[in-house]
């Protein structure tokens, strides 16, 4: 037996994966995530930073670096205009209008995914064709139809939440129902047919068992039709009067013949917007899951 002892060979080190994407590509890509992430951040951190300087410091030239801070801007909001009344508003006009998108989607959609009727590829059609137009196009007619309601019936629809809510369900239903048909016809027929062997008819079918499948849809068709009320402007400029005004609109109360409380304005930005990135934030997983399923099908 030798004396001599072996010397320690060198570690074997594994041969790159050839599915491996090369170094160059990941620390390309860090770059550019981490510039698009400031660029979409950038916007973010001008409204937060102005919405704590003083008047003085936004009123002039922009300063990335504030000289001073104050919460001053979150709490005169509320008096310079009737915000609160404004979030009231919005609120109750957002969620009736969600509200009755949802219901009427939901009957609509079902009874295209699962019956077949004459016209029924005329409607779904229309439907979907209704999505083409503009609509500063319905703005006129809508006006004029709401006065001479109005002045034939005694029914006030121009000027009040109820008016604002139909406006805003003409909107939202035609792409709800289109929506919620595509994420129906991916519910199996068979889960409907066990229900009514089981004894249900046709409406304990839809809410024992399809609704429950169809969760992520409907959340998703909720959280559009709560977006396209909650956000708009031209429509809610035009039907509001100074009772019924919404939050879109009534930001526009800051800016005065002699100055514009720019502060104040991102002060505000930032709690109308709280609402909607709370919603957005607890509900992204049905919604992801929801448009994904109903655009594929």
């Amino acid at each position: 037996m030798s004396s001599t002892a072996e010397a320690p060979r060198p570690p074997v080190r594994p041969a790159p994966s050839p599915m491996a994407p090369p170094r160059s590509f990941l620390w390309s890509r860090r770059v550019f995530l981490t510039l698009l992430a400031g660029f979409v951040l950038l916007p973010v951190y001008v409204m937060v930073s102005s919405s704590l300087k003083p008047l003085q410091d936004v009123s002039g030239t922009f300063r990335w670096v504030p000289s001073g801070l104050t919460i001053r801007p979150y709490i005169d909001i509320w008096s310079t205009v009737p915000l609160a009344r404004y979030f009231v508003n919005s609120l109750l006009v957002a969620g009736s209008a969600t509200v009755c998108s949802v219901i009427i989607a939901v009957f609509a959609a079902y009874a295209v995914s699962r019956y077949s009727f004459r016209g029924k590829r005329v409607f779904t059609v229309t439907v979907l064709s209704t999505q083409m137009f503009p609509g500063i196009l319905f703005l006129l007619p809508l006006f004029l139809i709401y006065v001479n309601i109005g002045n034939a019936t005694g029914v006030a629809l121009f000027g009040s939440r109820g008016g604002l809510i139909l406006t805003y369900l003409t909107f939202s239903l035609p792409f709800s129902i289109w929506m919620l048909i595509g994420y129906f016809d991916s519910v199996p027929r068979d889960l409907d047919e066990a229900a009514l062997v089981d004894g249900c008819g046709p409406l304990g079918a839809l809410f024992r068992v399809v609704v429950p499948a169809a969760i992520p849809g409907i959340v998703a068709v909720a959280v559009y039709a709560f977006m396209t009320a909650w956000g708009e402007v031209l429509f809610a400029s035009v039907m509001t009067n100074d009772e019924t005004r919404t939050l879109a609109v009534g930001l526009q109360g800051y800016s005065t013949l002699n100055d514009v409380y720019w502060n104040q304005i991102m002060a505000a930005s930032l709690v109308v917007s709280v609402p909607v990135v709370a919603g957005f934030l607890l509900l992204q997983r049905y919604l992801v899951t929801g448009l994904t399923a109903g655009a594929v099908k």
